[in-house]
């Protein structure tokens, strides 16, 4: 056989199977992909409504990705945008996903599309389906989504609300409150309410409104619990039927929405909707019980079982009745079951009286009775009975109805008997009024005996049944002697009899004087203890009464056993600001004996009354007095008093008293006027309203005559050492006060009239004082007229000199002639003398130049003798105002050359003797050209001091203090004898 061979390239011999491959490879991902990525096809919309439910299915392949959109479809807004994972469903082939609204899907339309994708790849969107929503323009009228819906509490729900076709939207309103809304549609709105709350009976309303506040639409939305129950249990009460009971918790959804009971699939009765308690009845008893609650919102399960004979749950007992006698009675009942007869039964009688509850338990097989013991006679009781099983005891049963009875009467217990003694011998037995236990019955009466078995004397009286004392007078019962011992017996008496007897033994010389401690009155009252006496063998007895009270006092008292040391007292009679007097008595066969003694305040109040104050003077001390507060007014116990000064707006407090028997103080060292004090005493609880004393203190009459008697002996004194002393200095006082007065020198005769003194003065020495012209011509001065010598030359005296030895001669008179300033007149000076002066003169004497005083230098004009010169300034008197006699008058310190230059030096004149007028210098003398150093100044026949003038009055005035203090100066220097 010939071979063929075929050569070819390697490379051209495996391409085209490569690319073959490729090409294969390419093809079959393209078709798979297109069969993977197809658009979804045949989708379809399902609703519930109920749960705002859409459904949408759809043919998408064997894609398992899908991205789905879903829109409102009126204004295209976005509801949802997601991709899910949707598996394929082998029945049906279809691929289906749901989607929850949160609006009710009646609100609007809704558009919804869907796409396969594998990864980023996607495939187109399938064709839009339109779910109609109720805001279709075909649907013209308003309507509200969801009605009547029924959600959990807590639970958030969104209502929609489609306005009517050309109506204009207003808001929503969720119970009373407008909520938020937001538009969906051209006429649909929404508004969601979260954690909504547990509505009423009749649900919660939503209400839409429109723009003219007009109510459109409404639904109501009922808001509550799902099912909870507890405490299930199942018991019998006959003995064969089964009756269980639950507790639940309200849901707050009633009527249809109520929840509903199946026990053992047996539907239950709820016959009362609002009763937590739940009751359902099985007539057969089976042991084993299911309970299944059910309402819109979810449902519950609960289970029981047990045995009969361990659940028995007795009913209450019937019809009872009693049998009362007067220390116990017999309570009988009924049973509503036949079937108790022969059950074992415990019962429990309870016993009522006053409040005070006592049970009774007895038991046995079917029991219908129980005794009743130890009861009280005529005392009103009221009973009930209930039972439960003696066995396997589950549970008491139920009280049965109260049966109210009375016992019978029997005779009373004997009284509580007490002995009140006054100090006068007579006194009274008391005693307590009986209770209802211990009366026994209506009280009709008492016999009180008092007898002496030494004297045998006995006295009985009956008194009514409101009584509780028997005034009684020892001294009709014990003649012989004080210290008898008297025996007192009380018996009560009622319908049925008489009581036992109750005595007591007494003496009348009871010892009453104890000391006396204070208690306090605790929450529970006062508490009272002692030391135990072993002596003593019967019990105690403690009293109490009113501390104010003395005479047959209304008591109260209580017994305590032998033993007991201490008791707490307690009354509903006690009072605040009240004093009781607590006695603890113990007895024996010879009579009661006082042991101890206590007082106290339930609670301590101000005094009710003030002190009577009174205030009296001692010396410059005021002494406040008061008196006692009754101890009934003292509503504590009294701790001092307290003293004020009340003279201000306010009390100030000056002494505390806490000595409670002071009944003065003293206020020491107060100033004269009017006091006013107040005193108040005080308690625990503070102070009283005061007593106020005013009082208005008077000069110390003593103490002022003791000033005056000071006075007058101090001036006394004063007086004697000032007469001593100068009469140690008498000769220094009389040189500086009463110096001898010089005898004056008068020449001539005088035996005949005496003319004026003629004194030869100096040429230059012309001296005029006159008044000034202003004043009163009628005033008597003095003017002094210069005179020429007899046998100087009529024309003027010349250049002659003068004899300064020989005194010159003044002429005086006291009378001015001529109230115009008299000049001098050359040289006829004696013409002037004559027409200036009237017969009434003084001589004067002057004397020799004084160093102590100042001359007035006087200048004469050197051609005082030619015709043709003016005559010289006259010289005034510079003292005073006026002319007139000034003696003693200080002249100011002035230059001669001043008061003849100055016209003021001349408007006064006067004379002024004893002037204080300072020497003239030598220089100034000499420069004058006057005579005046060598003539004296003219003194008054009484002075030493120079008699020319002063200065004017206003040099006076602010000179007179340095004036006077020169005087002084003077005196002392010359003080020495």
């Amino acid at each position: 056989m010939p071979h063929l061979s075929v050569s070819t390239n390697p490379q051209s011999k495996y391409c085209p199977v490569w690319l073959i491959c490729v090409i294969l490879s390419l093809s079959v991902v393209h078709t798979h992909a297109s069969d993977v990525l197809r658009v979804p096809q045949q989708v379809t919309l399902s609703t519930n409504f109920k749960e705002q439910q859409l459904s949408i299915s759809w043919l998408g392949g064997a894609a398992t990705t899908f991205d789905i959109i879903i829109l409102r479809t009126e204004l295209n807004i976005t509801v949802f945008y997601g991709t899910v994972s949707v598996p394929l469903d082998q029945v049906s082939g279809l691929q289906r996903w749901n989607w929850t609204s949160a609006e009710p899907l009646e609100c609007t339309s809704l558009s919804v599309k869907v796409r396969s994708r594998d990864g980023q790849e996607t495939s187109e969107w399938s064709n839009t389906q339109n779910l109609q929503g109720s805001d279709l323009p075909s649907n013209e009228q308003s309507q509200i989504y969801p009605m009547n819906r029924v959600v959990p509490v807590g639970a958030n729900t969104t209502f929609c609300c489609i306005v009517k076709e050309g109506q204009e939207f207003g808001y929503i309103k969720y119970g009373n409150a407008v909520v938020n809304t937001t538009r969906l549609s051209r006429r649909s709105y929404a508004t969601t309410v979260v954690n909504q709350g547990p509505s009423h009976q009749s649900g919660a309303n939503v209400v839409c409104f429109d723009s003219l506040t007009t109510l459109i639409v409404g639904a109501v939305v009922f808001v509550g619990y799902p099912p909870l129950l507890r405490d299930f249990v199942c018991e019998t009460h006959d003995l064969t039927s089964a009756v269980c009971r639950w507790n639940v918790r309200d849901p707050k959804l009633y009527g249809r929405r109520r929840t509903k009971y199946t026990l053992n699939m047996r539907n239950c009765l709820d016959e009362y909707e609002h009763v937590p308690q739940k009751k359902c009845i099985v007539q057969q008893w089976e042991g084993n019980w299911t309970l299944l609650a059910v309402n819109p919102l979810g449902q519950y399960r609960l289970t029981d079982s047990a045995e009969l004979s361990h659940r028995v749950y007795p009913v209450a007992p019937t019809k009872l009745r009693v049998d009362a006698h007067a220390w116990n009675a017999t309570v009988h009942w009924q049973w509503k079951y036949s079937s108790y007869f022969t059950l074992g039964l415990v019962c429990q009688v309870e016993l009522t009286c006053h409040g005070i509850i006592k049970n009774f338990t007895v038991s046995g097989v079917g029991l219908q009775s129980a005794l009743l013991s130890k009861l009280q006679p005529n005392e009103d009781y009221g009973v009930r009975v209930r039972c439960g099983a003696q066995q396997n005891f589950w549970k008491w049963g139920n009280w049965s109805q109260p049966l109210y009875f009375k016992t019978k009467t029997f005779v009373p217990d004997p009284p509580d008997l007490w002995m009140w003694i006054n100090e006068d011998n007579t006194g009274q037995v008391v005693w307590k009024v009986p209770l209802n236990r211990q009366s026994h019955g209506q009280i009709i009466g008492y016999e009180v005996t008092v007898w002496s078995r030494e004297e045998n004397v006995q006295h009985t009286h009956t008194f009514p049944p409101d009584a509780a004392a028997a005034a009684i007078d020892f001294t009709q019962i014990v003649t012989s002697s004080n210290d008898t011992k008297v025996t007192a017996t009380v018996i009560a008496k009622n319908n049925e009899g008489s009581s036992q007897p109750a005595s007591m033994v007494f003496r009348l010389t009871e010892t009453h004087t104890v000391a006396v401690s204070r208690t306090v009155y605790e929450n529970s009252g006062f508490r009272l203890s002692w030391q135990s006496d072993a002596n003593t063998t019967s019990d105690y007895v403690v009293e109490w009464h009113d501390s104010a009270c003395s005479r047959n006092c209304p008591v109260e008292w209580i017994k305590v056993l032998t033993g007991i040391t201490n008791v707490t007292v307690d009354s509903p009679n006690f009072q605040p600001g009240v004093r009781y007097t607590f006695s603890l008595y113990s007895f024996s066969s010879e009579g009661r004996q006082l042991l101890q003694r206590w007082q106290g305040f339930v609670q301590e109040l101000v005094p009710s009354s003030s002190v009577l104050l009174s205030a009296s003077q001692q010396d410059t001390d005021v002494v406040l007095t008061w008196s006692s507060i009754p101890q009934v007014n003292h509503r504590g116990f009294l701790l001092g008093f307290n003293v004020y000064n009340s003279s201000g707006s306010e009390l100030k407090l000056i002494a505390n008293l806490t000595d409670k028997e002071i009944r003065s103080y003293t206020v020491k060292g107060l100033s004269e006027g009017t006091h006013k004090f107040t005193v108040k005493a005080y308690t625990s609880a503070g102070e009283d309203s005061g007593a106020t004393a005013s009082i208005t203190l008077e000069p110390y009459i003593d103490w002022l005559i003791f000033e005056l008697l000071t006075s007058l002996g101090v001036t006394a004194l004063f007086f004697i050492i000032v007469t001593f002393f100068c009469y140690k200095k008498r000769k220094w006082v009389k040189r500086a006060f009463y110096p001898d007065i010089p005898e004056p020198k008068l020449p001539g005769d005088w035996s005949r009239t005496q003319g004026p003194l003629d004194v030869k003065p100096s040429s230059h020495s012309i001296i005029q004082i006159v008044e000034k012209s202003d004043q009163d011509s009628s005033k008597e001065m003095l003017v002094v007229i210069p005179e020429e010598d007899e046998d100087e030359e009529e024309h003027g005296m010349g250049d002659e000199p003068v004899d300064t030895d020989e005194p010159a001669s003044l002429r005086y008179y006291n009378q001015v002639i001529d109230e115009r300033p008299i000049r001098p007149r050359y040289p006829d000076s004696s013409t002037s003398s004559a027409s200036s002066l009237d017969s009434g003169r003084t001589d004067v004497t002057y004397t020799g130049i004084q160093t102590s005083g100042s001359s007035l230098v006087f200048q004469l004009h050197p051609a005082g003798s030619s015709e043709d010169q003016q005559p010289p300034i006259d010289v005034i008197d510079s003292c005073s105002g006026g002319g007139g006699y000034r003696p003693q008058c200080n002249n100011a310190h002035v230059a001669s050359h001043e008061l003849f230059n100055e016209p003021q030096a001349y408007a006064s004149g006067g004379y002024k003797p004893q002037s204080s007028w300072h020497l003239d210098s030598p220089t100034e003398a000499g420069e004058v050209g006057g005579l005046a150093p060598s003539l004296g100044s003219p003194t008054s026949v009484a002075s030493t001091q120079f008699l020319l003038p002063d200065g004017e009055r206003h040099e006076e005035e602010k000179q007179a203090s340095s004036s006077a203090s020169t005087w002084f100066t003077n005196l002392l220097s010359s003080s020495k004898p």
